[in-house]
């Protein structure tokens, strides 16, 4: 007979994983302790009850967290790295955050105001990562911000989030769900609201619980505080700055439509001050190391590499040549290939044109392109890879990969520039070109 924990959980699971301690509860889930046996590394597990979810209605939220957790991808939010289940459960294997949540930080009294700015930049960062997939958190509060070993936040409790497609024909989301205290005057007044408008709100709420100790809105009779809540009735403590006081007005306005946007939050001057200074990532030393006449051991590299039969089955998976022209909602994508009977040096030319023109610092050698964004993204600078290779000497395949950065702002990269500018070196097949014929 299997092994299982005192709760009756088996402590080995699918054979991958092996649960260990209880790390805490709810209400329809419980988080162990996990080693994956193969890595060795340590991760969350949460198991949910099929049953007890099935029963009060919350199958389709479970899904929804589920689908929300794949797509948001994140250094400040929760990694979900697999979901298992058998006839009765289903585990979630998480990141292992293990500092705790912010909450039990500010139950010890305020925090400094640069100590404070430091965990919203990062809370500001997630949440407008999940705003640029079209998810809605629905329920911030420092109980749902967890801190690393190093101190890092990471945004975890996505089980009343909204994807775009929730929107009703009005554009706007119409279930009231969060915590009282945390939610938005248009949430509670069940009139229909803008996800993103609410989520600032809240992010408002937890920076001023940052700063000040307490809660903005607070009264032992909850219609008193939602009317306090509708008229946006606070007062700052006398220890905020000036601007964070302005912030935090602009953040708490009651009228969604004049409520600062997130975009406005981090031009402000209080949220760019101390700003921590730039490192720079290992792309970013790896494109100014590199020497486009050398290759990896420091020899001189002039020849295209040549595509042997296993070169090519090895990138056959998804070995599509023609993936810029297609369009895959949802669907993101980090590298993608395309051949071509033009020389290297009009592929090299190209790609420099396009990198040029989109800002981007580029390096180059004969059968590579190396292309470094200027601006900050999402995650950090975009760097773009390319590396031409010979499959025969007048017939080259093109693998252009995300080195570092968003994979959205990669995939948009790709089909508003790269896209058009290659269109007309991209070989396409005698039978794609008979077809696009009959058309």
């Amino acid at each position: 007979m299997a092994e299982t924990t005192s709760d009756g959980h088996p402590t080995l699971l699918h054979g991958k994983y092996e649960l260990g301690r209880l790390l805490g509860h709810g209400t329809f889930a419980k988080v162990y302790h996990a080693r994956n046996l193969q890595s060795g590394k340590s991760v969350a597990m949460k198991v949910v009850g099929k049953e007890k979810v099935i029963k009060v209605g919350m199958m389709e939220q479970i899904k929804r967290e589920i689908s929300v957790m794949k797509m948001v991808k994140h250094p400040n939010i929760v990694e979900l790295h697999e979901v298992m289940a058998s006839k009765s459960k289903i585990y979630f294997a998480m990141e292992l955050v293990r500092g705790g949540e912010l909450f039990s930080k500010i139950e010890k009294g305020r925090l400094r105001e640069d100590v404070a700015r430091v965990y919203f930049q990062q809370l500001i960062s997630a949440i407008d990562f999940c705003h640029s997939r079209g998810v809605y958190h629905r329920d911030l509060k420092p109980e749902n911000l967890l801190l690393d070993e190093n101190g890092k936040l990471k945004v975890t409790d996505f089980g009343l989030s909204a994807f775009t497609e929730h929107l009703k024909q009005d554009g706007l989301l119409h279930t009231t769900c969060g915590t009282p205290a945390y939610v938005a005057p248009e949430v509670i007044g069940k009139q229909g609201y803008d996800g993103a408008k609410a989520d600032l709100w809240s992010c408002g709420v937890i920076l001023y619980v940052l700063l000040a100790g307490f809660l903005p809105f607070q009264d032992d009779n909850i219609v008193a505080m939602y009317r306090k809540i509708y008229r946006g009735d606070f007062k700052c403590p006398p220890w905020f700055s000036s601007e964070a006081r302005r912030l935090i007005t602009k953040l708490l306005d009651p009228n969604p439509s004049t409520r600062i946007t997130i975009s406005k939050v981090m031009d402000s001057t209080w949220f760019k001050k101390s700003v921590p200074k730039t490192v720079k990532s290992k792309e970013e030393m790896e494109f100014e190391a590199f020497n486009g006449d050398e290759d990896a051991n420091g020899d001189k590299s002039k020849q295209l590499e040549t595509l042997n039969a296993f070169h090519i089955i090895s990138l056959s998976q998804g070995f599509d040549l023609s993936p810029l022209f297609e369009e895959r909602k949802r669907e993101e994508k980090e590298e993608l290939r395309f051949a071509t009977t033009r020389p290297a040096s009009s592929v090299i030319s190209r790609l420099e044109e396009v990198g040029k023109a989109g800002n981007f610092s580029v390096k180059k050698s004969d059968s590579k392109v190396r292309l470094q964004g200027q601006e900050r993204g999402r995650k950090g600078k975009l760097a773009i890879a390319a590396d031409i290779f010979a499959v025969t000497p007048s017939f080259l395949v093109v693998e252009v990969k995300k080195d570092n950065g968003d994979t959205l702002e990669f995939n948009q990269f790709c089909s508003k520039a790269l896209r058009p500018a290659l269109k007309d070196i991209v070989w396409i097949s005698p039978a794609e070109n008979s077809t696009l014929a009959r058309i």
